[in-house]
Parts: structure tokens; sequence; C-alpha cells
């Protein structure tokens, strides 16, 4: 058998000695440069697919088709929310400004209908401030599609929400039409951003003298004049006081909606600053945002309560008088949360959402809760096709 040669034999003896002493002579390597190290890579978040896949599921586990509204849960719970179906017809407006899918706008015209239907045939309503959602709503329709319906819908709720101000408390809008004593925050912070809205579309200089005049009410009986921190409501219980100890996200929006709708109408910087104010508090209020991200409010009405939130806060986040520097304070405080809500509060892959942002939900979750988590994704969605995510 034929024993292979090795390399040892083949370079002989003296040439190895000779190679190992010059090897050995040579100056140590000191200037040797290690090649980068390839970073991680890391995926890029992609919101406006997840909005997707929010959008579907709430049609698919909320929406009753053969009456056209949201329902009141997932696990067959059919009750009927007026002002739910409110918020419903701005996360259709939301897909469709993001995709352009004529399938949102034959949804949004069901939608209405669906809502009047089931309302008694009326879109009038017993609540002043859920009508003020419905004339939002139809509003920012209107101003999208140009159909003339949602403009009619909007100035005939527009028209009977203005009956509900009276002097009781120096002023304000009243909550419903039979407890006109009582003042809130959710009837007054949204009708003053509808009435500046109504302004800036129609010049009508009636809205705007509406606008500053609620407003001007809100901000002096209902928000903390130090710090920005809006309270809900003024004489509940009969006893002219204001509630104080209830602090709710949704308040909080509603104003700072305000702020920037008559900021907008105005050019007024002061509307501006109150509406930075009112954001920082929430920031940095450990009761609103403990650990960063907004606390649960419960289910019910106040599964919508963080949506609407995150509706006026990417609305303050993306007005060019914003400082970059509050700009991008606002913009991490929403991405924070949306990445909290996706990676800990989502049941995926049916993409089920929880109203605390922290834990994963349980099977039963109202389409109140549902319409928050879609409007995060939304406004992620919003936020990185503007390139400031």
């Amino acid at each position: 058998m034929k024993t292979s040669t090795s390399w040892y034999s083949r370079i002989g003896s003296g040439a190895l000695l000779g190679l190992l002493l010059t090897t050995a002579c040579k100056d140590p390597v000191d200037d040797y440069v290690a090649p980068p190290t390839a970073p991680p890579v890391v995926a890029t978040a992609n919101w406006a697919a997840r909005a997707d896949s929010a959008q579907a599921a709430l049609q698919q586990n909320f929406y009753v088709a053969n009456d056209n509204y949201y329902r009141q849960n997932n696990a067959g719970q059919t009750n009927f929310n007026y002002w739910w179906q409110a918020h419903g017809l701005d996360i259709l407006l939301d897909g469709f400004q993001r995709t352009s899918s004529a399938d949102y706008l034959t949804r949004m015209r069901q939608l209405i209908q669906g809502a009047k239907a089931k309302n008694g045939n009326t879109y009038l309503n017993e609540f002043y401030d859920d009508m003020e959602w419905h004339a939002l709503a139809c509003l920012r329709a209107y101003e999208v599609t140009r159909e003339a319906e949602y403009k009619n819908i909007a100035t005939l709720l527009w028209d009977d929400i203005k009956l509900g101000w009276n002097e009781q408390q120096g002023g304000g809008i009243a909550w419903k039409k039979t407890q006109r004593s009582y003042k809130n925050t959710p009837a007054n912070a949204p009708a003053a951003i509808l009435a500046a809205r109504l302004y800036m579309l129609d010049r009508n200089p009636d809205d705007l003298a509406w606008a500053q005049k609620i407003y001007s009410w809100q901000k002096a009986k209902l928000v903390d004049p130090a710090n920005g921190e809006v309270w809900d409501g003024v004489n509940r219980e009969g006893n002219n006081q204001i509630d104080k100890n209830w602090i709710f996200t949704y308040n909080q929006g509603t104003f700072i909606g305000a702020g920037v709708a008559l900021y907008r109408a105005t050019q007024q910087t002061s509307y501006l600053d109150d509406a930075n104010r009112t954001a920082a508090y929430v920031l940095n209020n450990t009761q609103l945002s403990p650990g960063g991200v907004m606390k649960d409010e419960g289910s019910g009405d106040g599964g919508l309560f963080k949506g609407i939130l995150v509706r006026y806060l990417t609305i303050l986040a993306t007005e060019p008088a914003v400082s970059a520097t509050n700009r991008a304070n606002y913009v991490s405080f929403l991405k924070f949360n949306g990445e909290s809500l996706y990676s800990k509060g989502t049941r995926r892959p049916q993409y089920i959402f929880n109203s605390n942002w922290t834990a994963l939900p349980g099977s039963n979750v109202d389409g109140s809760t549902q319409m928050s988590g879609v409007m995060m994704l939304e406004a992620l969605a919003d936020l990185q096709a503007r390139n400031v995510l």
C-alpha cells in the first residue's frame, strides 16, 4: 500500500527549521484591525399591516352585518351603544384614508344608517356628548368624501347640541337633556372641537363664537391652571362640587383636541399652549400613565377612553406648529403605548385587544376596548406613513 508523504518530509527538516526561525524573528503585528461586526438586523414594524389585521378583527368579531352596527362584545352580547358607533365611523375613516379602499366607504354608509335605525330612526339623542361624537365623525366623513349626507347629519346634530347651553354653573353645555344643571368635559370639549371645525369648513363667525365660548367655560371651570389637568364635571350630585378625583384619559384628549382646533381656527398660540400643557401632564402623570402606559379604564364606555386620547394626541403630534422636542415626546409616548399593546395586550393571531395594554385579554372583550386598540394601531400607521415614527 502506498503511504502518503508527510508535510514535514516534503519540505525537509532544514527548511522547516529555517521557516520557524524566520517566523519567530518577525516583529509582532500590532496594527491588525478586526473587521466590523455586522449590527443585528431589526425588522421594522409594519404598523399598516397590523392596522389591517385590527380592522379585520373588529369587523369579524363585533359587527352585526344584518343590522349594521357594532355590538357590545365578541361573546354574543348584542347591546347597542349609540356613541360607540361614532367611533366606529372614525375608525372606518382611518382605514379609508390609509388605504383608499372603497370597501371602507360602503361600510361607512351602512354604519350610519344602522346607527340611526337602532337609535329609534333618528340621530338625535338624550345625551349631548353622544350626539357630539356622531357630529364630529360625520363632519370628518364629509371633509374626506364630500358626500352631503354626512354634512347634513352633522348640522342637524349641531343645531340640537347648541340647545344644551344654559347659564347654570356659569354656562356650559349640559351632559344630557333631562339633567341640565350637570356640566362636564365630555359634553363641552368635543363641542368646542366641533364648532371650531365647522368654522374652518364654512367660515361662519357664529360657529367660531360658539367654539370660543364653550372652550372658555371649559378651561375656566374644569381645567387646573397650574398643570393642565382636566377634571370630569361639576354638580353631578347637585352640590356644585367639581369631580377633581375623576381623572380620565379621554377628558385630557378632548381638551387637547379643542386646543388644537381653536389654534387652527384662530392662529392664537395660547390655545396650542393649553394643549401642550395638558399633553405634558398626560405624559408625566403616574396615575394616568403608570410606567408610561395609559391606565386600564375598564370595559364598557371606559374601554374607549384611551383611543380618544390617542386620536387627539396624534393630531397634536402632527400639528406643524408644535416644536420638534414636543413632537418627539408625543410620538415616543404613542409608540411606547402601541408597542406595549401589540406585544403584551394583544391576543394573536385573532388581534383581540385588552383594556389593560400590559396584559393579554380574556375571551370576552367589549367592542369599545377593541376600538381603542384599533385606534392605537391606526395612529402608529399614520405616524409611520408621515416618517415621524
